[in-house]
């Protein structure tokens, strides 16, 4: 590379790091809540991606909790020990024997990979499950397909949020990667609880500013599949009246986001996972890679 070559390319950074300096500025002190999946936690090279801009968040001021599903991972070991793996409504049907699977994919194997990711950078991770001080609990969730209401077994819908164990960690300056593994309320042993759902109530009782949630399309289309009607910004009111056109991929992603938005976060984020540094070119230009989703009055 010349010697213009290369001050062009300073130059390019140099406008790119311009141009986030009043993000970085109205972000500085709050918290987001990052929901870890899909394509991100599979590919080798969108994993480490993942990790700078968690790592640039956190050195730029802001606070960032991690929430982590574990679908691919999930499937891959229920498949190699020979269980069955059912999905109704989009949701997993877990039985006893597959949540002890979860459990220990969950948090034994996806969780442990991410938190030495980020610690080899900077000692800042602390892994954390559902489980631990109380921070998830839950009540067995149901759904209903063509009028008939199904037992999911080991499933949950949050219940509540005990944010304190996270709020220490990040007060102590830490990123926090949680599992979402919930206590059932009722006593009865432990939930599986979608991460979509789990990172916006964890968002919500934050009082985050933003949601942040990786999956592996471009982000909400308005009228699927005509891919110009990808919706860069849409109103929780807009998302309501959507909710049931959607597919099963996106319908969670989209009740997490309404969820949030209810429970006080400012806006949530869809955002292509599958785009090395996606969440930066999101959050930190103007140049979004995603949906949007915005209070009604916005």
């Amino acid at each position: 590379m010349s010697i213009l070559d290369r001050l062009q390319a300073a130059q390019t950074k140099a406008e790119v790091l311009v141009q986030a300096l009043p993000w970085i500025r109205e972000f500085a002190g709050q918290t987001v809540v990052i929901k870890y999946g899909g394509n991100a936690m599979v590919n080798d090279e969108l994993k480490q991606a993942f990790v700078h801009d968690v790592m640039f968040f956190h050195h730029v001021g802001l606070r960032p909790v991690i929430v982590h599903g574990g679908g691919p991972q999930i499937n891959s070991m229920l498949g190699r020990l020979g269980i069955e793996s059912e999905f109704r409504g989009g949701l997993r049907v877990t039985s006893p024997e597959a949540m002890d699977i979860v459990r220990m994919v969950l948090t034994g194997q996806v969780q442990r990979e991410l938190v030495s990711l980020i610690n080899r950078d900077a000692p800042y991770a602390v892994g954390m499950s559902g489980e631990d001080a109380g921070l998830l609990t839950a009540t067995k969730r149901t759904t209903t397909i063509e009028g008939e209401e199904i037992d999911l077994g080991q499933v949950g819908d949050i219940h509540h949020v005990n944010p304190a164990g996270i709020l220490e960690l990040l007060d102590a300056g830490r990123i926090p990667v949680v599992s979402t593994i919930a206590t059932d309320v009722e006593g009865d042993g432990i939930l599986n609880v979608n991460a979509d759902t789990a990172a916006a109530a964890i968002a919500g009782a934050l009082g985050a500013s933003k949601l942040l949630m990786l999956t592996d399309v471009e982000g909400l289309y308005l009228d699927w599949p005509n891919k110009d009607s990808l919706a860069p910004t849409v109103s929780a009111e807009q998302v309501r009246e959507l909710l049931p056109s959607l597919d099963a991929g996106m319908k969670p992603k989209m009740e997490a986001a309404l969820y949030a938005i209810d429970a006080g976060v400012e806006a949530a984020h869809i955002i292509d996972g599958r785009m090395a540094h996606s969440m930066l070119l999101e959050i930190f230009t103007d140049a979004g890679v995603g949906t949007l989703v915005t209070k009604d009055n916005e």
